[in-house]
């Protein structure tokens, strides 16, 4: 092929217990256009392009994705220009990271005539991640739980139910993933590893049901949140405002400082409003949107 164009949603990971195994596809997106060249070249445009630079180097995780699947199959990859469109904004959470991987992985399979089947991308995607909770959501779309390692992946959709709607708060400063990880301890106590396993249990039950019961105590973490909370200036005062406003609960968006709470769809609004207050009660701005679970993950646009 001489041109392909991968659409690739946005993910929130972890979604409180599910820590770096727990991710589900929301309906904003990156779009990834590649095109044979004679020399290789990006472009940016997108609502959230402005100020991005992204170089050739192997730091820009959409060239690397797409040479990697090219080694991958031991054939040379062709020089291409990138016309990268970017409505997920980076460093926040949302998964901009994975998008960029699945689509280098998806562009450079289609170009090379499909060599490898959407497991064998899966596994590229989650090798070049680290872990699998953006990654697999993004590829296959919906709530999916990851199970396994290397060579042994397990991959189960959660069932999301109609019901619940995802309320994503982003605010207007940056957090890195490795100054999120890099606040977490090396180790945990018994009773936090129960802790999480059971309301992990308890989310994906409540997530299928809708039981706004099950997911206001399930929505809570020992793992990763309470570290890092301290991250996210005026994480409480918006914590508190979601809640009164009656949304189920409210957790980090994977690494964050993004916001994602919970709630009936007829409270999307009122929980929005909330959030977007408080914050702006601390001097800072957040963009607020209620986004569907995107069922359909990544997509190859004819």
């Amino acid at each position: 092929m001489k041109e392909v164009t991968v659409q690739v949603p946005a993910t929130t990971a972890n979604i409180g217990p599910g820590f770096d195994c727990l991710g589900a596809a929301l309906s904003l997106y990156n779009r990834f256009k590649f095109t044979l060249a004679e020399n290789n070249s990006i472009e940016l445009f997108g609502t959230q392009a402005q100020g991005v630079f992204l170089d050739l180097s192997p730091n820009n995780l959409l060239y690397h994705s797409f040479l990697r699947l090219y080694q991958h199959i031991d054939h040379f990859a062709p020089t291409v220009k990138m016309s990268v469109e970017i409505n997920v904004p980076l460093s926040r959470g949302l998964g901009s990271s994975a998008t960029a991987i699945v689509g280098g992985l998806l562009a450079a399979n289609s170009m090379a005539g499909n060599p490898l089947t959407k497991k064998e991308i899966r596994n590229l995607a989650i090798s070049i991640e680290g872990h699998p909770d953006n990654v697999v959501p993004a590829l296959l779309g919906n709530c999916q739980l990851s199970v396994g390692g290397p060579g042994n992946w397990q991959i189960s959709q959660i069932q999301w139910h109609s019901d619940i709607v995802a309320i994503v708060a982003i605010p207007d400063f940056k957090l890195s993933t490795e100054k999120a990880r890099a606040v977490l301890p090396n180790q945990y106590s018994r009773q936090d590893a129960i802790f999480n396993m059971s309301h992990l249990a308890l989310l994906i039950k409540g997530l299928e049901t809708g039981d706004p019961k099950w997911l206001k105590e399930s929505l809570q973490d020992r793992l990763h949140q309470p570290y890092r909370q301290s991250l996210i200036p005026g994480y409480d005062a918006v914590y508190s405002a979601a809640i009164e406003a009656k949304a189920h609960g409210l957790v980090i968006s994977g690494a964050g400082p993004t916001l994602l709470a919970l709630g009936a769809p007829g409270c999307s609004d009122g929980v929005s409003k909330a959030i977007e207050q408080a914050w702006q009660n601390q001097g800072i701005r957040a963009k607020v949107m209620t986004l569907a679970i995107a069922p359909e993950g990544a997509m190859i646009e004819s």
